[in-house]
C-alpha cells in the first residue's frame, strides 16, 4: 500500500498482516477447485480480486469510512484522538461503537445493526468484505463488528492490489456501497458529506450524481442543504457547545422541501426566499413536523409569530447599516431588517438547542435557562401555527373550485388533440363523443346555477356562462 503524507498511515501490525494475507493468497492460488473472487471498480476499470479468510480480530476498522463520517463528532475528544492516532485501541473501540450505533443518536444501539448481526448468525456471510494487504477494512466494517460480537473467528475478504492508495480506498468503498444489494445504505448526512467530498476532490457533479444514481439537480439540492446545515451548526456555537450535523439526520424530507420552496420563491423575490428559509429552518430546529413546516411562508413571522413572541426573543431594533469587507474597502449592503430579525430568532433557538443537547456537559443553571428559551420559542411558534393553518385551509377552499376548472380546461385541450388524431385515423367514436358533450352541457348548466347562488357580481367569464345557458332553450 502506498502512503502519502497527511493520510492515516499504516497500522502497527501492518507488516504482520501483509505476510499473512500474501501467504493465504498463495495458498488459494495453489489450491484446486473453484476460487472465490470479487469484481471491483479499480481506477475506472473492472478488476477481479481474490477472496481469502482472515482472522477478524487481526483487521482494522477504516478511520476514513464514509459510513460514520458525521457520527465521529458525537464525542469531540475521541474524534480528535482518531485524527491523532486512528490505529490505537481507543480509536478503534470508538469506531466499533459508532458502527453499532444509531446514525441520528450514537448514544443508542442501531436496530439495523442488530438485524445484520442476526442475519450473519442465521445465514453466515453472503458477500465478502474487502481489505488492503495491511489488514485495513475497505468494505465490510459493520460486518466485521457484528462477527466480532458473534465470536466468529474468520471473515471472508477480497484483497486490494498492493499498489492501492487512500484515494483508491475511498473510490472503491464508494463504488461498492452504492451497488444495489443488501448493504446498509449510508445515512442521510454521511451521503451529503460523501457527495461534497467527491466534488471538492475535483470530480464533476454530473459524474458524482451518476455514481449515486441520482439526478444532477438532486445532487445540487444535497449540496445546498449541506451548506445550510454547516451554517446552522456554526451559528449554534456558544459556550463551548454546538449542534452537530448528525443532529439533523432525521430532517431529510423537511430540508428538501425547504430547498424546493426557497428555489421557487427566489425566482421572484430573494428577500422573501431568505425569510421563508429562516422561518422554516427555525421550525425544523424545533422539531416541528413536515405538515407544520409547510404552513410557514415568508410572511409567517410578521402575520402570526411576532405578536406571540415574548420580548426576550425579539431582537433589539437597530439602524440598518452596511459593512465593509476588510482589505478591499468594499461596502456590502446590510441584511434586510425582517431577514435579520428572523435570523436572530433562529440563532437564539439554535444556541438554546445546542445547550439542551449537551445536557451534562453544561452547568445546570445554563441548561435550565436554555430549556426555558427553547420551550418558550417552541410554544410561540406552535401558537402561531394554529391561525396559519386555519388561513391555509381557507385559501385552499377558495382556490379549490378555480383549480378544478383549470384542470378540466386542460383535459378539454387534450380532448381536442385526441379528436384530431382519431379523425385522421378514422377511429373517432362520434356517438360516444356526442354523449360526452351532452354530459358537459348538463354540467355547465349546473355550474351556471351554482354561480347564480354564490356570486353576486359576476365577472366576464361567469357572465358569459350564464348568458350561454339562458340562450339554450332545452
Amino acid at each position: 500500500m502506498t502512503v502519502n503524507a497527511g493520510e492515516f498511515g499504516l497500522p502497527p501490525h501492518a507488516a504482520k498482516n501483509k505476510v499473512t494475507v500474501e501467504q493465504r493468497l498463495r495458498d488459494v492460488s495453489a489450491g484446486g477447485g473453484l476460487q472465490e473472487t470479487l469484481t471491483i471498480e479499480w481506477r475506472t476499470k473492472p478488476q477481479v480480486v481474490q477472496v481469502i479468510d482472515m482472522p477478524v480480530h487481526a483487521l482494522y476498522y477504516n478511520p476514513g469510512t464514509h459510513r460514520i463520517r458525521a457520527q465521529r463528532s458525537y464525542d469531540p475528544q475521541l474524534d480528535r484522538r482518531l485524527d491523532e492516532d486512528p490505529w490505537s485501541d481507543e480509536s478503534q473501540d470508538y469506531l466499533d461503537h459508532l458502527l453499532k450505533a444509531e446514525p441520528s443518536d450514537p448514544s443508542k444501539r442501531d436496530k439495523d445493526f442488530d438485524a445484520l448481526k442476526q442475519s450473519l448468525a442465521d445465514f453466515r456471510q453472503n458477500e465478502p468484505g474487502l481489505i488492503t494487504r495491511e489488514g485495513i477494512l475497505v468494505n465490510g466494517n459493520t460486518r466485521a463488528a457484528a462477527l466480532r460480537e458473534l465470536a466468529v473467528a474468520e471473515i471472508r475478504v477480497a484483497v486490494l492490489p498492493d499498489s492501492c492508495t487512500w484515494a483508491d480506498i475511498n473510490r472503491v468503498e464508494l463504488s461498492l456501497q452504492l451497488r444495489h444489494d443488501t448493504r446498509r445504505p449510508y445515512s442521510y448526512i454521511n451521503r451529503l458529506l460523501t457527495i461534497d467530498e467527491q466534488v471538492e476532490a475535483g470530480r464533476p457533479l454530473k459524474e458524482v450524481a451518476r455514481d449515486f444514481r441520482i439526478r444532477e439537480s438532486t445532487a445540487e439540492q444535497d449540496l445546498w442543504v449541506l451548506s445550510c446545515l454547516r451554517d446552522l451548526s456554526d451559528r449554534s456555537a456558544a459556550d463551548g457547545v454546538r449542534l452537530r450535523l448528525l443532529d439533523f439526520e432525521d430532517a431529510q424530507e423537511r430540508l428538501r422541501e425547504v430547498h424546493r420552496a426557497y428555489a421557487k420563491e427566489s425566482k421572484n423575490h430573494v428577500q422573501k426566499a431568505e425569510l421563508l428559509k429562516e422561518n422554516r429552518l427555525a421550525a425544523i430546529v424545533m422539531d416541528f413536523s413536515k405538515t407544520d413546516v409547510r404552513l410557514i411562508e415568508a410572511e409567517f413571522r410578521e402575520r402570526y409569530l411576532e405578536q406571540r413572541l415574548p420580548e426576550g426573543l425579539k431582537p433589539a431594533t437597530a439602524a440598518s447599516s452596511g459593512r465593509v469587507i476588510p482589505g478591499i474597502n468594499r461596502a456590502v449592503k446590510a441584511e434586510e431588517p425582517k431577514v435579520a430579525a428572523a435570523r436572530a430568532f433562529t440563532d437564539s433557538v439554535l444556541r438554546a438547542k445546542a445547550v439542551v443537547r449537551a445536557k451534562k456537559k453544561v452547568p445546570s443553571a445554563q441548561l435550565e435557562a436554555a430549556s426555558t428559551v427553547f420551550d418558550t420559542a417552541r410554544k410561540a411558534v406552535e401558537d402561531a401555527l394554529e391561525p396559519a393553518g386555519k388561513d391555509a385551509r381557507v385559501r385552499k377552499r377558495k382556490q379549490a373550485a378555480p383549480d378544478r376548472l383549470n384542470d378540466a380546461c386542460q383535459d378539454i385541450e387534450q380532448c381536442i388533440t385526441d379528436m384530431v388524431l382519431a379523425s385522421g385515423a378514422r377511429s373517432l367514436d362520434e356517438e360516444a363523443l356526442d354523449e360526452a358533450v351532452l354530459k358537459l352541457k348538463a354540467t355547465l348548466k349546473k355550474l351556471a346555477q351554482a354561480t347564480a347562488q354564490t356570486i353576486e357580481v359576476p365577472g366576464e367569464g361567469v357572465e358569459w356562462l350564464r348568458e350561454a345557458v339562458r340562450r339554450d332553450p332545452s
